[in-house]
């Protein structure tokens, strides 16, 4: 059985459709990417699957139920944003909360297993000289190894990530993706990785869901990543090099949007995942 699977599936903001016939399996403890431009249907992919936005035909499942249906084990890492400094709460307070959110109800034995899951998630996130320390007072990287965490707490079969390693510099990048890589090894946890940069997880991935102009492709990271898919993606002339084992795409066209010579995103029109989120 699939830990995520889509069948025929499309996705539409009002008139626009996003995506189309997209037929999706990830299996437990495969690590799959998701890439593409701006208003390609990325972000809205996950909300899908954590059952907050409607496909518009087909359907969509975890560990063979509906979305939506049940209480399918998700675990969600959100998009780094920064915390207001006077948010009186604490690293582990953070965890607490992640763990009540899979419980109901709580006596002493619930406490007193919340207080060791929270000091079990610290120490597999190396995060004992900042756990006790103001959530606003805390770095990128040491916030986003908490969300991981808090996504991972409560045990889930899939794991959604939603740009994870933004603003983060590549040592606190490699720490989050070492994370994220050691649960789907150790538990089969299929994880649906959201980014615009494939370089930093090129390790670790096993495929690439690549979506553009409403289309799709899906395979290893070197078979998808070509010039010849991306230029019947993007329907202009696309350009992948491989530098050093670092893959990089150039576009030529102006009204194209995906990984540049830096590495980074280039931003040419409006969102339609982000003004709709």
């Amino acid at each position: 059985m699939s830990a995520i699977e889509l069948t025929d599936a499309a996705l539409a903001y009002g008139h626009r459709t996003l995506w189309h016939d997209l037929n999706v399996a990830v299996e437990p403890g495969e690590f799959v990417a998701v890439l593409g431009p701006n208003g390609s249907g990325k972000t809205s992919l996950l909300r899908v699957l954590l059952g907050e936005k409607d496909l518009a035909s087909g359907t969509a499942a975890i560990d063979g139920a509906p979305v939506g249906v049940g209480n399918p084990r998700v675990g969600y890492v959100p998009q780094q944003r920064p915390l207001d400094p006077q948010t009186p709460l604490r690293g582990r307070d953070l965890l607490g909360l992640a763990w009540d959110g899979h419980r109901w109800g709580i006596g002493l034995r619930g406490r007193r297993r919340r207080r060791a899951e929270v000091d079990a998630a610290i120490a597999r996130i190396d995060a004992g000289s900042f756990a006790d320390a103001p959530v606003g007072t805390l770095s990128g990287g040491e916030l986003q190894r908490l969300r991981v965490a808090g996504a991972l707490i409560g045990d889930p079969s899939v794991l959604l990530c939603d740009e994870p390693l933004l603003s983060l510099d590549p040592a606190n990048q490699e720490r989050v993706i070492e994370l994220i890589d050691r649960r789907r090894r150790s538990d089969g946890t299929a994880v649906l990785f959201v980014t615009h940069e494939i370089n930093p997880i090129l390790p670790v991935v096993d495929r690439v869901l690549y979506l553009a102009n409403g289309q799709f492709r899906i395979g290893p990271p070197r078979e998808v990543i070509t010039s010849e898919v991306l230029s019947e993606l993007y329907h202009t002339d696309v350009e992948v090099l491989d530098v050093r084992g670092r893959l990089i795409v150039v576009g030529t066209g102006d009204n194209i949007d995906v990984l540049g010579s830096s590495g980074h995103h280039h931003h040419h029109e409006p969102s339609t995942e982000e003004s709709t989120r």
